[in-house]
């Protein structure tokens, strides 16, 4: 009988079963604070004993409401932007801009060249700005053709799509599903750190390029060596690029849609690092963002609301999980036993060095990656642990925040992610073939995620 791991909100509501029934065996523990600079930090060796409180079947009943009231920001923001953006897919501009691309592959030798770094950079950049990620599957279509006709193979037409936001979304610098929720929760400033993210992410993209450039000249050369070379050649005698040849270009709409998104990204910049905007200021500002392109895009009023809706709609399960992940804290925080959990973790994480302790908790936040895909979910679970931890083993909460964005990085190679499975299912590649095929890249992530953390726990990152 086959294996299969439960989906994530069985093993939430498992989770909420089993602190529950922790509440009656840990015992209730706090550690002392104290204000720095501006923040309530845990100061080390003050943990004590206190009261235990257990949590019984009414408490554990009521804990998920209570996430929703608890997490109702978060959750709030989460919907508003989602429906922001499939108001902006609804203009086709972004899928305008990859077909206008895809079409001059055949026209000039230069975009030929360029196909692979350009295209894994814009769905990097989708990842790593609005949290592109299921929203890559249904380009895999759009570039496994593409692929074959410049000679390459359906692995490398599966990988600029999937790999590339993936990569974006794991190292994002703008991301408010991931970064933004993190950070809220660790309490340090709304997308602070964004200069040396951009570095994480400029270094992360640029070693996917570089992988699949490899891959691609060693396919040049002998397209055999292909893991789904027999798939290809199949594939090659229906191959058919009239999709991109018949497209008709970019239109003044799809370029005034593409810039007012770069405006509102701008925008938002501004508006964290000069003005301290929070998640309110920036759910208003995608609010306007959408009206805007609304309008720009000449969508009518019922149109514009059903694509809102229905980019609300699409994440009322992320929602779910996050009251979910929420109320595990809520249960944990009635039953007072937070702080024994984390003195408990502490010894698991600390280390001689800083360094060593960011690489531990990049390890826990990727075994927890096997289990639990949603960034905003995950965010929620695990940062009310990790950020006070942080304190604990003497590293930042920002460095935690990026720990637990690296644990992101694995998501390509595990088969317990929607999106993993989904993209191999339509490729038509076995599980098997594509983990075989990603190992070397991922030790590159590993080895780049090790370095990537030394520097902030050696700098003290703030």
């Amino acid at each position: 009988m086959k294996f299969k791991l439960p989906n994530t909100y069985v093993l939430l509501a498992a989770l909420l079963v089993l602190i529950a029934a922790s509440t009656w065996i840990v015992p209730g523990g706090r550690f002392e604070t104290e204000l720095v600079n501006g923040k309530q930090v845990i100061k080390a060796g003050s943990f004590h004993l206190v009261e235990a409180r257990p949590q019984g079947l009414v408490a554990l009943l009521t804990a998920p409401i209570k996430g929703f009231v608890e997490a109702s920001l978060i959750i709030g923001f989460v919907l508003i932007v989602g429906g922001a953006f499939s108001v902006l897919q609804r203009t086709e501009a972004i899928d305008a801009l990859i077909k206008s691309v895809a079409r001059a592959h055949g026209r000039s030798a230069l975009v030929r060249a360029l196909v692979i770094p350009v295209f894994v950079t814009l769905f990097s950049l989708g990842g790593a700005t609005f949290g592109m990620a299921e929203e890559a599957i249904p380009f895999v279509l759009i570039f496994i053709p593409l692929a074959l006709a410049l000679r390459l193979d359906t692995l490398t037409g599966v990988a600029i799509p999937f790999v590339g936001s993936q990569v974006g979304f794991a190292t994002a610098f703008l991301n408010p599903f991931n970064v933004g929720v993190a950070q809220g929760i660790a309490g340090v400033p709304l997308f602070s750190g964004l200069g040396y993210r951009a570095l994480c992410w400029a270094i992360a993209t640029g070693l996917t390029i570089a992988f699949l450039l490899w891959w691609a000249a060693r396919i040049r050369r002998q397209p055999e060596l292909s893991p789904t070379f027999a798939l290809d050649q199949e594939r090659r005698k229906t191959l058919d690029l009239a999709s991109f040849e018949q497209f008709a270009g970019m239109t003044g709409r799809h370029r005034a849609v593409l810039w007012l998104f770069a405006a509102t990204l701008g925008v938002m910049i501004i508006g964290v690092v000069k003005f301290g905007w929070y998640i309110e200021e920036i759910a208003a500002l995608f609010l306007v963002m959408a009206i805007a392109v609304g309008v720009l895009a000449r969508l009518s009023a019922d149109d514009f609301m059903a694509a809102f809706l229905q980019g609300a709609r699409d994440l009322v399960g992320t929602a779910l999980v996050i009251a979910l992940a929420k109320a595990t804290v809520i249960l944990m925080r009635d039953g007072q036993i937070i702080d024994s959990l984390l003195n408990a973790l502490a010894p698991l994480v600390a280390s001689s060095t800083p360094v060593l302790a960011a690489q531990k908790m990049f390890a826990i936040q990727s075994v927890i990656n096997f289990f639990i895909h949603s960034g905003t979910g995950q965010a929620a679970l695990t940062m009310p642990l990790m950020a006070p931890l942080a304190d604990l083993v003497g590293i930042t909460r920002q460095t935690a925040v990026l720990a637990f964005q690296f644990g992101e990085l694995t998501t390509p190679v595990i088969p317990t992610s929607g999106i993993t499975v989904g993209v191999l299912a339509l490729s038509g590649v076995p599980f098997g073939t594509w983990f075989r095929w990603m190992l070397p890249l991922q030790a590159v992530y590993l080895v780049m995620a090790l370095a990537l953390l030394a520097v902030p726990a050696l700098m003290h990152w703030q």
